[in-house]
C-alpha cells in the first residue's frame, strides 16, 4: 500500500519539507503519484529512506549519501551490517559521554584544572601531558605552543571532557568516510578536515591551513600518532593526512 508524503513524514519522524528536499536532490524520489499529483511512496522507497536516515545519523553529508546509494555495487545487506557496527560504536561513545558529563558534574564545584592523573584516565596511553617535555623541546619556541600552553593551563576537567568528546566525534566521522570508501579528496572528508582545523583553533592555538597540513604530516611520520589514529580504524592516519592536505590545498589555491 502506497503512503502519502504526510504519512511517511509521521512514520519516519521527519518533516514534509525534508522529504521534498530529498526528492529535489534525487536522494528519495517517490515511486508514484496520485491522480491529483501528490507523491506516493512504496515499500522500496521506505527502505531507501531508512538508508538515508542511517547514513545521516552517522554524519555523512547528503551528497555523499547520494553517491553511496546510487553506486551500482551498493549492497543493502552489507550496508546494514556496516551501519549496525558503526551505530553500536556510536552508542558506546554516547555512553562514554554520559560518564564524562557525570564526572564533569561531580567536579564542577571544584573549578580547578585537571591533574595529569585525571588526564591519563581520560586519554589512556596518549594523554597530552605524557609528551609535554618533548613537545616543549620541539615547539616551545613557537607562538602556537605558547598560546596552547596558555589556554590549556586554564582548562578544567569539564573543558578537557568537552574537547576530547568533540575531537573523538570528528575522528569517528572521518573513519566512517573511510569505511564507506569515500576518497579523502571528496567534499565530505575535506569538510571534516576543515572542521578539525577549526577545532584546533578553538581549543589550542590559531591553526592556519599550513599548520594543519603540518599536523597531517605528523599523523603519518610519528608512529605514536599513527598508532593512535589507526586504533580508531586501520588506515585512518593516512586518510586524515590526505584529507588535511586536500583541504589546505583547496584553501590555499594549490
Amino acid at each position: 500500500m502506497a503512503l502519502t508524503v504526510s504519512q511517511v513524514a509521521r512514520l519516519a519522524r521527519i518533516s514534509i519539507r525534508t522529504l521534498h528536499h530529498y526528492d529535489e536532490l534525487g536522494l528519495l524520489k517517490p515511486s508514484g503519484r496520485s491522480e491529483a499529483g501528490y507523491r506516493l511512496y512504496e515499500a522500496e522507497d521506505l527502505r531507501r529512506l531508512q538508508q538515508v536516515l542511517f547514513y545521516k545519523e552517522l554524519g555523512f553529508p547528503l551528497e555523499e549519501i547520494l553517491r553511496v546509494l546510487n553506486d551500482p555495487d551498493f549492497d543493502v545487506r552489507a550496508a546494514l551490517h556496516t551501519q549496525r557496527r558503526l551505530l553500536l560504536e556510536k552508542a558506546g561513545h554516547l555512553q562514554a559521554l554520559v560518564r564524562a558529563v557525570d564526572a564533569a558534574l561531580d567536579t564542577l564545584e571544584r573549578g580547578t584544572p585537571m591533574s595529569q592523573e585525571e588526564q591519563a584516565k581520560m586519554f589512556g596511553d596518549f594523554e597530552p601531558s605524557k609528551y609535554e617535555e618533548e613537545v616543549r623541546e620541539r615547539w616551545g619556541h613557537t607562538e602556537a605552543y605558547r598560546e596552547s600552553a596558555k589556554r590549556t593551563s586554564r582548562y578544567t576537567r569539564e573543558d578537557w571532557e568537552r574537547l576530547k568528546a568533540e575531537g573523538d566525534t570528528l575522528l569517528r566521522q572521518l573513519a566512517s568516510q573511510l569505511e564507506a570508501g569515500t576518497p579523502p579528496t571528496d567534499e565530505g572528508p575535506m569538510e571534516l578536515a576543515e572542521q578539525h582545523r577549526q577545532y584546533i583553533s578553538r581549543w589550542f592555538y590559531p591553526c592556519s591551513h599550513a599548520l594543519h597540513r603540518g599536523l597531517g604530516e605528523l599523523y603519518v611520520n610519528d608512529a605514536r600518532f599513527t598508532a593512535s589514529l589507526d586504533g580508531v580504524r586501520p588506515g585512518l592516519a593516512r586518510y586524515a593526512h590526505e584529507a588535511f592536505q586536500a583541504n589546505a590545498g583547496r584553501a590555499l589555491g594549490q
